[in-house]
């Protein structure tokens, strides 16, 4: 497992039979994870990696090896949330921004940022 440039978690491993499971690594845990258990309980298209990689920081307090995620803040209120992918995050956004009319940072996993307004809409 590995994130791209977006910070979206992509599976970057394949046998010669097709796919296998990912394994995700910790390295603050000092630990891996076959997700093959994962892959077979969620649906083709229920992103079992990116829901692991949530799980394991919602339980820890840190992300998987690899794993950074997109943030997005409202400067207002205290509303915010992250994303492992940029759609989801500038949705999330762009929607606060437009039902509050307050101004909302988004911060790139690479440490850009940008700012999302109602104007914006």
């Amino acid at each position: 497992m590995s994130a791209d440039r977006s910070g979206a978690v992509t599976d970057d491993s394949v046998s010669d039979g097709g796919p296998e499971a990912p394994t995700v690594s910790c390295a603050r845990c000092d630990r891996e994870w076959d997700l093959d258990r994962e892959l077979d309980a969620v649906p083709p298209g229920g992103h079992a990696i990116e829901q692991f990689a949530l799980d394991h920081e919602r339980h820890t307090g840190h992300y998987p090896d690899g794993v950074r995620p997109w943030t997005v803040r409202c400067r207002r209120c205290p509303d915010g949330e992250r994303f492992l992918s940029e759609r989801p995050a500038r949705r999330w956004a762009q929607t606060h921004a437009r039902h509050t009319r307050h101004t909302v940072d988004v911060e790139a996993p690479t440490g850009d940022d940008d700012v999302v307004t109602a104007a914006d809409e």
